[in-house]
C-alpha cells in the first residue's frame, strides 16, 4: 500500500496557497509599517458641510490585509471541502477532513442556529457581531466537539494506547503493515517513539483538556467569588485577612507547589484529599447562600430549592471526595458514584487552589468598586440583606469582567495543564494529553518534528481561540 501525500489530488492548489500567504504576509507588514509611520487619516469638509475620511496608504493597506486574509480563507475552505469529497484521495489532509465530520457538522448546526437567534441570546448572541469573537469561539468548540467526539470513538482511527509493529517514529501518511479487517489502513500523522499513533493521541488528549480546564477553572471562580465578594463588600479585618492569604499563595511558586503536591510522601498524608475536601465545598456554600438569600422570606420555595439544587451537589461532593483505601474514606462503596484517579485530582486541586487567589483579587475589586453605585445604596435602603446585595446587586453588574477573566483562565489553565504534563507530574505516564506527548516528541525534535508537532500547535490554536473569545466579550461587553 503506498503511504499518502500531505494533499494528494488537489496537490495543484498548493502554490496558490503558497502565494496568498506570502500576500497575505507581505501586505500585513506594510500595514504594519504603515501605521508606524504615517499618520491617522484626517477628516475633511466636503463642500456640503458633510465630513469624510481622507483616504491614504493606511487606508490601501488595511484593504490590503482584508483582502488577501479573504482570498486565504476562501482557499482553505477549498481544502476542506475537496477533502470532505475526496477523502484519502486528497492525502492527509483529505483523509484528516473527513475523520473530522462529526465536527464540522456540530459546528454549521450551532453556528447556524445561535445566527439565527442571536437577538435572543443576550452578550453569547452579540458575540456572533464580532468577528474576533466568531473565530475564537470557532477554535474553542471545534476542540470541545474534537474531545467530545473522540471520547466516543468516532474521530480516532486507533487506540491511542495501542502500538504497531514497524510504526515507531514513521512519517505522517505511513501505512500499516499488516491490517486487519476493520483497520485504518494509515497512520495520518505518523507514529511516535512508542509506535503509537499520533492522530488519535492528539484527538483524545482534547478530552483531557475539555474535562478539566473548563471544570477547574468553574470550582476555582467558586472559590473566588464566595470569598472575594464578603472581602470587597464587607472590608476591614476580613478583608486583610484574606487578602493576606491570598497574597501567601500566589507569593509561592507554582511548579514547586505542583512537585509537592504530588510527591508520593505529600500525597500518603491526605493532603490532596483534605485539600479537595475543602475547595469542592465552596459550590455547595455559594448555591445554599445564592438560593436562601433570594428565597429568605419564601420558605416553601426556599426549601423546594435547596433540596433540588444541594442533594445532588452533596451526593457528588461525597463521591468526588471519597475514595476507597485513602485517608477520606467514610461512605459505602454503593453509594460513591464515581472516583476519580489519584493522578487526576492532585491536578484538579491543584488547579484550583492556584487560579482561586487571582479570581478572589478580581471580584474583590470589582465589589468594592461596584458597592457604592446607586442601586446598591437602593437595595441598603430597602432594607435587603448584605448577602443579598453581594449575590444579586453586586454579582450580576460584574459580570461582564468575570465572563472575560474565565475564558481567559481557562487558556491559563490549559497552559498550566500541558506544563504539567510536559513535566511528568499528576497524570499517568501513559496519558494522551498535550503536555505529556509534547514531552515525549521533544525527546527526538531534532529528528522526528511529527509527534511534537500536532499536540503543541492543537495547544497553541486552542489557547489562541479562547484568547480570541475573551477579546470578543470584552468587545461587545463594552457596548452595553
Amino acid at each position: 500500500m503506498d503511504p499518502l501525500s500531505w494533499t494528494g489530488q488537489i496537490a495543484f492548489l498548493n502554490p496558490i496557497i503558497a502565494l496568498a500567504l506570502g500576500l497575505l504576509v507581505a501586505s500585513v507588514l506594510a500595514w504594519v509599517v504603515v501605521s508606524a509611520v504615517l499618520p491617522e487619516n484626517r477628516a475633511i469638509n466636503d463642500i456640503g458641510g458633510t465630513m469624510t475620511l481622507a483616504s491614504g496608504p493606511r487606508d490601501i493597506a488595511a484593504l490590503a490585509v482584508r483582502l488577501t486574509t479573504l482570498g486565504t480563507t476562501v482557499l482553505a475552505l477549498a481544502y476542506l471541502v475537496l477533502g470532505l469529497a475526496l477523502g484519502t484521495d486528497a492525502g492527509i489532509l483529505g483523509a484528516m477532513a473527513q475523520q473530522f465530520w462529526p465536527v464540522w457538522t456540530a459546528l454549521v448546526l450551532l453556528f447556524t442556529l445561535s445566527i439565527a437567534f442571536k437577538r435572543r441570546l443576550g452578550l453569547y448572541g452579540k458575540l456572533f457581531d464580532s468577528p474576533i469573537g466568531m473565530i475564537g469561539f470557532a477554535l474553542v468548540m471545534f476542540w470541545v466537539f474534537t474531545g467530545f467526539f473522540g471520547a466516543i470513538d468516532l474521530i480516532i482511527t486507533h487506540d491511542p494506547l495501542s502500538q504497531l509493529s514497524g510504526l515507531k517514529n514513521k512519517v505522517p501518511g505511513t501505512p500499516l503493515r499488516s491490517p486487519e479487517d476493520g483497520d485504518f489502513l494509515w497512520y495520518l500523522l505518523g507514529g511516535d517513539n512508542l509506535a503509537r499513533d499520533v492522530f488519535s493521541r492528539m484527538v483524545k488528549g482534547a478530552w483531557e483538556v475539555v474535562k478539566i480546564a473548563p471544570l477547574a477553572t468553574i470550582f476555582a471562580f467558586m472559590v473566588g467569588i464566595t470569598l472575594g465578594l464578603p472581602a470587597g463588600y464587607f472590608g476591614g479585618r476580613l478583608d486583610t485577612f484574606l487578602s493576606f492569604l491570598a497574597n501567601l499563595i500566589l507569593a509561592f511558586p507554582v511548579i514547586l507547589l505542583f512537585y509537592l503536591l504530588v510527591t508520593p510522601e505529600i500525597v500518603a498524608t491526605g493532603l490532596p484529599q483534605y485539600m479537595a475536601a475543602v475547595l469542592f465545598a465552596f459550590p455547595l456554600i455559594f448555591f445554599g447562600v445564592l438560593i436562601n438569600s433570594r428565597y429568605r422570606t419564601q420558605p416553601s420555595k426556599n426549601y423546594l430549592w435547596l433540596a433540588i439544587v444541594l442533594l445532588p451537589l452533596l451526593v457528588a461532593y461525597f463521591s468526588l471526595i471519597n475514595e476507597d483505601g485513602s485517608k477520606i474514606n467514610f461512605i459505602p462503596q454503593a453509594f460513591d458514584l464515581f472516583d476519580i484517579p489519584g493522578g487526576i485530582l492532585v491536578v484538579f486541586v491543584s488547579v484550583v487552589f492556584v487560579n482561586s487567589p487571582t479570581v478572589f483579587r478580581i471580584v474583590r475589586g470589582l465589589t468594592m468598586d461596584i458597592k457604592t453605585r446607586d442601586y446598591v445604596a437602593a437595595a441598603q435602603t430597602r432594607g435587603e440583606r448584605p448577602w443579598y446585595i453581594m449575590l444579586w446587586e453586586v454579582l450580576p453588574n460584574a459580570r461582564g469582567p468575570l465572563i472575560v477573566d474565565f475564558c481567559l483562565r481557562i487558556g491559563y489553565t490549559t497552559i498550566l495543564l500541558g506544563t504539567l504534563g510536559f513535566f511528568g507530574l499528576g497524570l499517568p505516564p501513559e496519558s494522551p494529553d498535550w503536555g505529556s506527548t509534547i514531552n515525549e516528541g521533544r525527546k527526538l525534535l531534532s529528528i522526528y518534528l511529527h509527534p511534537a508537532l500536532p499536540p503543541a500547535m492543537a495547544l497553541l490554536s486552542l489557547v489562541l481561540g479562547l484568547n480570541l473569545l475573551a477579546d470578543g466579550l470584552r468587545e461587545e461587553s463594552l457596548k452595553d
